[in-house]
Protein backbone atom coordinates (compact mmCIF):
# COMPACT_ATOMS: atom_id res chain seq x y z
CA UNK A 1 0.00 0.00 0.00
CA UNK A 2 1.86 3.76 -1.16
CA UNK A 3 1.41 6.91 1.00
CA UNK A 4 -1.52 8.28 -1.21
CA UNK A 5 -3.90 4.81 -0.60
CA UNK A 6 -2.64 4.90 2.97
CA UNK A 7 -3.91 8.72 3.28
CA UNK A 8 -7.30 8.11 1.34
CA UNK A 9 -8.27 5.53 3.76
CA UNK A 10 -7.21 7.51 6.51
CA UNK A 11 -9.52 10.27 5.57
CA UNK A 12 -12.32 7.50 5.56
CA UNK A 13 -11.68 6.35 9.00
CA UNK A 14 -11.53 10.39 10.40
CA UNK A 15 -14.67 10.49 8.25
CA UNK A 16 -16.74 8.12 10.07
CA UNK A 17 -14.97 8.77 13.32
CA UNK A 18 -15.67 12.77 13.17
CA UNK A 19 -19.47 11.65 12.13
CA UNK A 20 -20.26 9.53 14.88
CA UNK A 21 -18.26 11.47 17.69
CA UNK A 22 -20.43 15.04 15.90
CA UNK A 23 -17.00 16.91 14.79
CA UNK A 24 -18.57 19.15 12.52
CA UNK A 25 -15.11 21.29 11.70
CA UNK A 26 -12.97 17.91 11.25
CA UNK A 27 -15.68 16.71 8.55
CA UNK A 28 -16.01 19.86 6.45
CA UNK A 29 -11.72 19.37 6.45
CA UNK A 30 -12.02 16.62 4.68
CA UNK A 31 -13.84 18.38 1.92
CA UNK A 32 -12.97 20.42 -1.22
CA UNK A 33 -14.36 23.65 -1.29
CA UNK A 34 -16.36 23.40 -4.22
CA UNK A 35 -17.38 19.54 -3.35
CA UNK A 36 -20.69 18.13 -4.91
CA UNK A 37 -22.94 15.77 -3.32
CA UNK A 38 -25.99 13.62 -4.63
CA UNK A 39 -28.08 11.87 -2.49
CA UNK A 40 -31.29 10.11 -4.25
CA UNK A 41 -34.91 12.47 -4.10
CA UNK A 42 -32.47 16.40 -3.87
CA UNK A 43 -31.16 18.09 -5.95
CA UNK A 44 -26.78 18.28 -5.59
CA UNK A 45 -25.80 20.25 -3.07
CA UNK A 46 -22.52 21.81 -1.94
CA UNK A 47 -20.52 21.90 1.50
CA UNK A 48 -22.32 25.04 3.36
CA UNK A 49 -25.98 23.13 2.35
CA UNK A 50 -23.81 19.94 3.56
CA UNK A 51 -22.97 22.38 6.98
CA UNK A 52 -26.31 23.41 7.52
CA UNK A 53 -28.10 20.08 7.87
CA UNK A 54 -25.47 18.59 9.83
CA UNK A 55 -25.55 21.91 12.94
CA UNK A 56 -29.40 20.69 12.88
CA UNK A 57 -28.05 16.52 13.84
CA UNK A 58 -27.00 17.42 17.25
CA UNK A 59 -28.55 15.66 20.06
CA UNK A 60 -28.41 12.81 17.51
CA UNK A 61 -26.41 9.66 18.24
CA UNK A 62 -24.86 7.79 15.01
CA UNK A 63 -22.26 4.80 14.88
CA UNK A 64 -21.49 2.75 11.70
CA UNK A 65 -19.08 0.83 9.95
CA UNK A 66 -17.31 1.74 6.29
CA UNK A 67 -15.82 -0.89 4.15
CA UNK A 68 -13.34 0.31 0.69
CA UNK A 69 -14.35 -1.95 -1.64
CA UNK A 70 -12.27 -0.44 -4.38
CA UNK A 71 -10.07 2.17 -4.41
CA UNK A 72 -8.55 3.36 -7.73
CA UNK A 73 -5.77 6.15 -7.92
CA UNK A 74 -4.88 8.24 -10.59
CA UNK A 75 -2.11 11.06 -10.36
CA UNK A 76 -4.06 14.07 -7.76
CA UNK A 77 -7.15 11.89 -8.36
CA UNK A 78 -8.52 8.63 -6.83
CA UNK A 79 -12.23 7.32 -6.37
CA UNK A 80 -13.20 4.83 -4.52
CA UNK A 81 -16.60 2.52 -4.02
CA UNK A 82 -17.65 1.87 -0.29
CA UNK A 83 -20.07 0.23 1.60
CA UNK A 84 -21.71 1.65 3.95
CA UNK A 85 -23.82 0.86 7.40
CA UNK A 86 -24.76 3.33 9.68
CA UNK A 87 -27.32 3.65 12.68
CA UNK A 88 -28.78 7.50 13.63
CA UNK A 89 -30.79 7.67 17.30
CA UNK A 90 -32.23 10.81 18.43
CA UNK A 91 -32.09 11.41 21.45
CA UNK A 92 -35.47 10.07 23.06
CA UNK A 93 -36.37 8.71 19.51
CA UNK A 94 -35.92 5.99 17.71
CA UNK A 95 -33.10 4.78 15.80
CA UNK A 96 -32.67 4.25 12.00
CA UNK A 97 -30.95 1.94 10.14
CA UNK A 98 -29.38 3.08 6.96
CA UNK A 99 -27.06 0.88 4.52
CA UNK A 100 -25.22 1.29 1.01
CA UNK A 101 -23.09 2.12 -1.29
CA UNK A 102 -21.22 5.21 -2.13
CA UNK A 103 -19.19 6.32 -5.07
CA UNK A 104 -16.50 9.11 -3.98
CA UNK A 105 -14.09 11.23 -5.99
CA UNK A 106 -11.21 12.86 -4.20
CA UNK A 107 -8.68 15.24 -5.35
CA UNK A 108 -5.08 15.83 -3.60
CA UNK A 109 -5.03 19.31 -2.65
CA UNK A 110 -2.12 22.20 -3.20
CA UNK A 111 -1.36 21.12 0.40
CA UNK A 112 -0.64 17.58 -0.17
CA UNK A 113 -4.22 16.50 1.66
CA UNK A 114 -6.70 14.30 0.13
CA UNK A 115 -10.02 16.13 0.30
CA UNK A 116 -13.59 14.54 -1.09
CA UNK A 117 -14.69 16.51 -4.76
CA UNK A 118 -17.73 14.44 -5.65
CA UNK A 119 -19.75 12.25 -3.45
CA UNK A 120 -22.69 9.65 -4.95
CA UNK A 121 -24.58 8.60 -1.52
CA UNK A 122 -26.78 5.60 -2.22
CA UNK A 123 -27.84 4.24 1.35
CA UNK A 124 -31.21 3.87 2.45
CA UNK A 125 -33.60 2.74 5.13
CA UNK A 126 -33.13 -0.87 6.16
CA UNK A 127 -35.72 -3.02 8.39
Amino acid sequence: MNDDEKAIRALVDRWMSASMSGDLPAILELKTDDVIFLVPGKEPFGKAEFAAASAGMKNVAIAGTSEIRELTIAGDWAHLRNHIEMTITPQGGTAVRRAGHTLTILRKCSDGKWRLSRDANLLTVKS
